[in-house]
């Protein structure tokens, strides 16, 4: 998924948009809401807890075709919605639900597949639903980014098929299996497919997601070389991050001729952090140095707080030689540091009036065998074409090259696009719906940090499953949806494809 920003937010605020009070929903809407909490919640509940054992994240080993966790996922998906009276369709990466007739349709869309999660950093198994540790949350890998919203629209189109409300348009739940690692099956799934008339995606946040920035990276690898005097302190290792859309809670550092003088200043700068755990361990003559941050959706950074950044950060004490990891400290020193706006990195920071700043998190510094490379990852927002980034981006590490002498081994960088929705009919509508179950009755559209299918889709858009005041916990070691937000996903999607069916 998945993701929003606050600054983006900020930038445009939820209560800005001076909107006159909407009508409420029509009375078959907020009758069939009712019904579906009455009569399904629990079930809706423990389906996400089917749902969410399934391991559904990607391996390079294996094709998703031949996972018997993607298998079991679709295989339990569908047995689901046809026990519930709905269709399911089988078309590889995508799985389709559906609910009633016509020439026209809507698409919700919504993905099953989810990211990796580190077991020692769950209370319980990240694959468990997990709905005692914490009274009121529902935790679980999967359960907010997409798995939640998977189960909530299950129970709203079997709401609306027992109340036999009268539908103008056939609803398709659209599930694709590979939104988090390769779009390219989704994208061959579409040039075939009979598009909907009006496309939701429930993969972001609330009130109405109509422009979301577009997902960028700058990947920078050194290589070691040999360092003229090793009797000197250097860094023999610096890596940390779990994978490429995380703002990472873990990084490590190892130092190699550690002197007391030295550790002394590493430790002096890393006080100045309170809310970062620095660690310091003697081992073999060496000194490990750890940092433990929060781990947050990259879209979000400022909900997180970056290890390596900080880690670095406190490194920061020493000039180190330009092996590997030295100059990756020094880089990320440099142009990255530890803020989330990409403000040291030359002149590559801007700004949208509506979208907000462009963001930027170090996610990974990763070793193979092409080198130690870190991965910096960009939310850019409209204002500033990809032309002049790409080249304001090359032109600050250039510049660094020069001044430092530190030459990198391979500099990548991918620049995605963002996407706005202006005028979709289907925006007012979905307003009327959340202004109406929240009270919130001056809503308005927002944009999001994230990056969501809605791009693949003709003007799509996104109305949650998350609330735009909460930090969105799909990505982090501590993901979950509370009871009471599941309650009201209900509520707002079981009138959202009545509302939507019959415009």
């Amino acid at each position: 998924m998945k993701f929003r920003s606050k600054l983006a937010r900020l930038a445009a605020p939820l209560l800005l948009c001076p909107l006159a009070a909407a009508a409420d929903v029509s009375p078959v809407a907020q009758k069939t809401a009712d019904y579906a909490v009455d009569h399904y919640e629990a079930a809706m509940t423990d389906t996400l807890a089917e749902l969410v054992h399934f391991k559904t994240v990607a391996r390079d080993d294996l094709p998703m075709e031949k996972n018997p966790e993607f298998t079991g996922f679709k295989r339990a998906l569908c047995d689901k919605a046809e026990a519930l009276g709905l269709e399911c369709e089988d078309h590889g990466y995508v799985v389709i639900v559906a609910l009633g007739q016509g020439p026209e349709k809507i698409g919700i869309v919504t993905h099953g597949d989810v990211q990796p999660a580190n077991p020692a950093k769950w209370k319980k198994s990240p694959f468990v639903l997990d709905r005692t540790s914490e009274p009121g949350k529902l935790i679980a890998r999967g359960s907010e980014d997409d798995k939640g919203p998977i189960a909530t629209a299950l129970y709203a189109m079997k709401s609306i098929k027992d109340q036999g409300v009268p539908m103008k348009r056939r609803v398709e739940l659209i599930v694709y299996l590979a939104e988090e690692s390769n779009w390219g099956p989704l994208k061959a799934f579409l040039k075939d497919y009979d598009m909907p008339a009006y496309n939701i995606t429930i993969d972001a946040d609330y009130p109405v997601v109509t422009a979301e920035k577009g997902w960028s990276e700058v990947r920078a690898t050194f290589v070691d070389k040999p360092l003229a005097d090793k009797s000197q302190p250097y860094l023999s290792d610096f890596h940390g991050g779990y994978f490429r859309s995380q703002v990472p809670d873990e990084a490590h550092a190892t130092i190699v001729n550690p002197s007391a003088g030295l550790e002394k200043a590493i430790r002096a700068r890393a006080a100045t952090h309170p809310k970062v755990k620095y660690e310091f361990a003697r081992k073999d003559g060496k000194l490990e140095v750890t940092a433990r941050g929060v781990a947050t959706h990259s879209s979000e950074p400022q909900h997180g707080i970056n290890a390596i950044a900080f880690l670095a950060d406190a490194l920061g004490a020493y000039q180190w030689p330009a092996n590997a990891a030295g100059a990756t400290v020094r880089y990320i020193n440099d142009l990255i540091g530890t803020g989330i706006l990409a403000e040291k990195f030359g002149n590559i920071a801007y700004s949208d009036d509506f979208m907000g700043p462009m963001t930027g998190a170090l996610t990974m510094v990763k070793a193979d065998d092409k080198g130690l490379t870190s991965y910096l990852n960009l939310r850019r927002p409209t204002g500033k074409s990809a032309d002049k980034l790409d080249a304001q981006i090359h032109s600050a590490i250039d510049d660094w090259q020069k001044a430092t002498g530190i030459q990198m081994a391979n500099v990548g960088v991918d620049l995605g696009d963002p996407y706005r929705v202006d005028n979709a009919p289907q925006v007012e509508p979905l307003l009327q719906v959340f202004r109406h179950f929240t009270g919130i009755k001056n809503a308005g559209p927002v944009a999001i940090g994230g990056s969501t299918n809605a791009k693949l889709l003709p003007s799509a858009v996104s109305f949650g499953p998350s609330m735009p005041d909460k930090a969105y916990t799909g990505h982090s070691e501590h993901e979950f949806m509370t009871v009471d937000q599941l309650r009201l996903n209900l509520k707002m999607y079981t009138a959202m494809m009545i509302e939507i069916a019959n415009l």
